[in-house]
């Protein structure tokens, strides 16, 4: 039970991280620091959109962008946590 805990952390950790790129890769675009004209970033872009939106669409339902200010990768962050902890503990 241990190894699937411990699987069961990793691939939420590795999601976590993956939602924190998406968030700073689209400040980066839209400061222009990040070129989406470069075809790497544009791909790169592409599967961080990917992997994410899905569920953070869900979440934008919930608590859509209130004044520019988008809320929903905190939320999920914190959703994820949540539910990292309530099934490792339930494995344990």
């Amino acid at each position: 039970m241990n190894a699937l805990a411990s699987l069961i952390d990793t691939v939420f950790t590795i999601y976590i991280f993956l939602l924190l790129a998406s968030v700073i890769s689209s400040w980066l675009v839209s400061f222009n620091v990040l070129s989406t004209q470069n075809q790497f970033i544009y791909s790169l872009l592409g599967f961080l959109y990917r992997i994410t939106e899905p569920a953070l669409r869900q979440i934008r339902r919930i608590i859509p962008p209130l004044g520019g200010f988008d809320f929903s990768p905190m939320a999920l962050i914190i959703l994820l946590y949540f539910l990292r902890d309530l099934i490792i503990e339930n494995l344990r």
